[in-house]
This record gives structure tokens, sequence and C-alpha cells, in this order.
């Protein structure tokens, strides 16, 4: 069995969670200006991003509650 420990399985959360966030955006109907800064923020901020898009961004469960 492979030992990554548990920096190795954050790091697969957050990357499968920032996957995850780009294909929402992706597939929002936000503009395409603000598909592109959700993206770069995603990229750029890796946990960061992802918390703010969940919230904040378009197409996100955060943004389906209000």
């Amino acid at each position: 069995m492979v030992n990554i420990g548990y920096n190795g399985l954050w790091g697969l959360l957050i990357l499968i969670g920032d996957i995850w966030a780009i294909v929402t955006v992706l597939q929002s109907s936000a503009p395409n200006e603000k598909k592109a800064l959700w993206i770069i923020v995603v990229l750029l901020l890796p946990l960061v991003g992802l918390i703010l898009w969940y919230f904040l961004g378009p197409g996100s469960p955060g943004a389906r509650r209000q």
C-alpha cells in the first residue's frame, strides 16, 4: 500500500475540489470574463480560491442557496 501521509491526502482533496470548482464554473451561465476570473483565482490560490468560489462563485452550491 502506498503511504502518502496526511499532507498528500490533503493535497489530493484540494486538487479534486479545485477540479470540481473549475468544471462547475465552466458549466455556469456566468459571463466569460467572470468565468476566467474565477478559474484564475482557484488556480492561483488553491485552498482559499476553492473556499471563496464555494460561497461566492457562479454556479456554486453557496450561490444556489440564496
